[in-house]
C-alpha cells in the first residue's frame, strides 16, 4: 500500500490498482500515564486500518477523547470538549466520535444519553477490541457501548503508536486493589492483573530493536506486580530481570505505593546498572489521622523510615511525592503536620492537588468537607514551602556534571536542547551541533531553578 497525498493506492487480490481516500484520526488524552499508553494502543489499531494522524478536527474521520475522572476539573474540561464536537458532527455526519478511558467506564449510560453525537463508548477493559468496533461502526453507523465491568483476562498485545521515539511506556499490570477512600481508580480500572514476564520482555526487546533508549514500567501500583499470579516473579525480581537484559539504557517505573515498597526493591535499584535513581512515593498527607481516613495503610513514621532506608542505600537518588490538600476533616493543625513532614523529608518535587469529591468513593460522603477557598490557600502555602526546598536541592548540583538523555529542543527556545538526568531532573543547554536526540551526554550545571537546571555540554 502506498500513500499519495490524501489518497491510498492499493492493489486487490487480482493485482488491479485501486484508489481510496485517506482517512485520519485525532486524539485527546486526559489523565495519567496509563491513559497515555491506552491512547497509543487505540491509535496503533487505527493505523493498522489505514488511518493517519491529524491535528485538524475538521480533517478527522475519527476523534478519540480518552478521559479521566480522578478529579472534577478534568471531568469539566472533558464535558466541554465533548460539547464542542457536536457542531463537527452536525456538519460531518460520517465523523466517528469515540469516548474512552475512566469516564467511559464510570459514566457510560450518562454519556450515551447526554451526548447523542457520541458513536462509541469504549471502556478501560475493552481497548483491544477497538479495531473490531471501528470496523463495525464504519459499516452499520449504529452507536455502540462497549464497556466490560471487569476483564476476565489480560487483553492480547495490540498495535501501538509511540508518541515519543526515545522513551516508551511498558505496562506491567493493570488495576488496583488498594481502595484509598478518595480514589476512583479501582472502580474504573478493576482489580490488579499482572502481565506475564514473557510478554513484558518481548515488548522491551521490540522497543530496543526500534532504538528506544528509555522505558517506564507502568502500573497503578507496580510494587504489587506478581501478587495475583502463582509462580510469578515479584516486582524486585522483574526489575532485576529487565536490568539484566542490558538492552535499554534507562529503566524507570511508576507508580509505587509506599506500603508495598520493599527492601528487595530498594536493593534492586541500588545494585542495578540501568534502573534510574528516582523514587516516586506518594505520601498524600503528613497526618496519621488523615492517612488512616484515606486508607493508605501506613503512618508518617513508617514513611520517614522508608525514606531513610532509600537514602542510605541509594545516596544520590531523588525523591518525589504526591500530596492531597483539603481532604475531609483536614483541620489547620492536621495541615500543619503535612507541612512539617514536607520540611523534614525534603522532597525534590511534590505534585500537589486539591481534594476532589468523586461520587462512589467513601470520602465523597465524609463529614467536614473543606471549602474550596480554604483548600486553595493551603495549596499555595504548601507550594511556597516546596518550591524553596526544590530550589535549595537543585542549587547543590551547581558545578557538578550530570548524565542527560537528549530529548529534543526546548519548547520555549529552539536554540537550546533539553533532557533529563537519571534522577528525572530537567536540564537545558545551548546547542553545539554534536548532540543527537536519544544520545546520553554530560552537562555541567551552572544555573539552578526550582523546576529545572541549566548548563553547558562537556
Amino acid at each position: 500500500m502506498i500513500e499519495s497525498g490524501n489518497n491510498v493506492i492499493a492493489t486487490d487480490l487480482k493485482g488491479n490498482t485501486q484508489k481510496s481516500v485517506q482517512k485520519f484520526y485525532k486524539t485527546y488524552t486526559y489523565g495519567c500515564q496509563m491513559n497515555e499508553n491506552d491512547t497509543e494502543r487505540l491509535a496503533g489499531q487505527l493505523k493498522s486500518l489505514g488511518f493517519a494522524e491529524t491535528d485538524n478536527n475538521e480533517q478527522a474521520d475519527v476523534i478519540i477523547i480518552n478521559t479521566c475522572c480522578v478529579r472534577e476539573s478534568a471531568e469539566k474540561k472533558i464535558y466541554g470538549k465533548i460539547g464542542e464536537l457536536k457542531r463537527l458532527k452536525a456538519t460531518n455526519p460520517n465523523l466517528l466520535i469515540v469516548i474512552a478511558g475512566c469516564m467511559a467506564q464510570k459514566d457510560r449510560e450518562k454519556l450515551f444519553k447526554k451526548a447523542s453525537h457520541i458513536d462509541l463508548i469504549i471502556g478501560t477493559h475493552n481497548v483491544h477490541q477497538f479495531t473490531e468496533l471501528v470496523t463495525k461502526l464504519d459499516k452499520s453507523r449504529e452507536r455502540v457501548l462497549a464497556v466490560w465491568d471487569q476483564a476476565e483476562r489480560l487483553a492480547p498485545n495490540v498495535p501501538t503508536i509511540r508518541k515519543n521515539k526515545i522513551s516508551a511506556w511498558v505496562p506491567i499490570m493493570y488495576g488496583c486493589n488498594n481502595f484509598c477512600t478518595y480514589c476512583i481508580v479501582p472502580y474504573v480500572r478493576g482489580r490488579e492483573r499482572s502481565r506475564t514476564v514473557e510478554d513484558i520482555i518481548q515488548e522491551i526487546d521490540e522497543l530496543s530493536e526500534q532504538g528506544f533508549k528509555e522505558i517506564t514500567l507502568l502500573g497503578q501500583n507496580v510494587n504489587s506486580y506478581g501478587k495475583d499470579a502463582d509462580n510469578q516473579l515479584d516486582f524486585a525480581d522483574l526489575l532485576t530481570k529487565v536490568d539484566s537484559l542490558n538492552t535499554i539504557e534507562r529503566i524507570r517505573y511508576m507508580t509505587s505505593h509506599p506500603r508495598d515498597m520493599t527492601d528487595k526493591v530498594i536493593a534492586a535499584v541500588k545494585n542495578s546498572r540501568n534502573i534510574c535513581e528516582h523514587f516516586h512515593l506518594p505520601i498524600q498527607s503528613g497526618s496519621d489521622t488523615l492517612l488512616e481516613k484515606m486508607n493508605r495503610g501506613y503512618n508518617q513514621s513508617y514513611y520517614r523510615d522508608l525514606v531513610q532506608k532509600i537514602r542510605q542505600a541509594v545516596p544520590n537518588s531523588s525523591l518525589t511525592t504526591d500530596i492531597i490538600v483539603g481532604f475531609p476533616g483536614e483541620t489547620e493543625e492536621l495541615f500543619e503536620e503535612t507541612l512539617a513532614l514536607l520540611k523534614a523529608v525534603e522532597f525534590d518535587a511534590a505534585y500537589t492537588f486539591l481534594y476532589s469529591q468523586r461520587s462512589g468513593t467513601p470520602a465523597a460522603t465524609m463529614p467536614d468537607q473543606i471549602p474550596l477557598a480554604v483548600k486553595k490557600v493551603r495549596l499555595n502555602r504548601l507550594a511556597d514551602i516546596q518550591n524553596e526546598i526544590s530550589l535549595a536541592i537543585n542549587k547543590r548540583l551547581v558545578g557538578s556534571t550530570v548524565e542527560v538523555l537528549v530529548e529534543g529542543e526546548s519548547k520555549n527556545n529552539a536554540e537550546k536542547l533539553m533532557g533529563r538526568t537519571r534522577t528525572n531532573k530537567i536540564v537545558l543547554w545551548d546547542k553545539t551541533g554534536d548532540e543527537r536526540i536519544g544520545q546520553l551526554v554530560q552537562v555541567k550545571i551552572s544555573v539552578a531553578q526550582t523546576w529545572l537546571l541549566k548548563g553547558q555540554l562537556v
